[in-house]
């Protein structure tokens, strides 16, 4: 009978071998560098928004709160106005009827009232009624008579003449005359605020 050896003669296991990797350690970040990289964020992120928001505020538009009487009924007390600035810029002048937001050397705070008269127009506010070049004046937007007369007098070049629409509680053209169109600082646009009131502003 034929026997069968299963056995195979044992070799000795190689040596495993593992190549070197180049990986260095990594090593706790200490604290300049924590600093480093959170100034690093700042500057990258943080920056650029405030610098954004500076050129907006700058050159598109601004938000205004309004603080007084004088726009009734068309704006009241505590209504967030947007004024977009872009318009007088690149399109057009100042049109009749525009409200607008102005600087005025006298007063702290910029004012809104609203484009009543032209350049090279004749106004005149006589019992109430605004006269422009000698023709009254037609005013779809809501008024409230009172306040001084004014006039008659001519609107310089490159200005404009404002009153507010309640007229009784006004301080605007008639007090500090014709506005330069370079103190315009742009259009109220939208009542953003409080969301019952929404509108655009005619």
């Amino acid at each position: 009978m034929k026997t069968v050896d299963n056995h195979q003669d044992w070799e000795p296991d190689l040596p495993l071998t593992i190549p070197d990797l180049d990986v260095e350690a990594e090593t706790p970040e200490s604290g300049a560098q924590f600093l480093a990289r959170a100034v690093w964020n700042i500057i990258t992120t943080v920056v650029p928004a405030v610098l954004l928001a500076l050129f907006i505020n700058l050159f598109v538009a601004q938000a205004m709160v309004i603080q007084g009487p004088s726009m009734q009924p068309t704006l009241h007390y505590n209504q967030r106005v947007l004024v977009e600035k872009l318009t007088y810029h690149f399109f057009h002048g100042p049109r009749r009827g525009d409200v607008v937001v102005i600087e005025v050397e006298e007063e702290r705070d910029p004012l809104i009232k609203r484009v009543v008269a032209l350049p090279g127009e004749t106004i005149e506010v006589h019992n109430g009624q605004v006269m422009i070049d000698g023709e009254p004046l037609e005013e779809p937007w809501p008024t409230r008579p009172g306040g001084p007369g004014y006039g008659p007098t001519r609107v310089p070049e490159l200005h404009v003449f404002v009153l507010g629409d309640n007229r009784g509680s006004s301080r605007d053209s008639r007090s500090f005359g014709a506005v330069p169109v370079s103190h315009i600082i742009g259009q109220a646009w939208l009542v953003y605020w409080p969301l019952s009131d929404i509108k655009l502003v005619r």
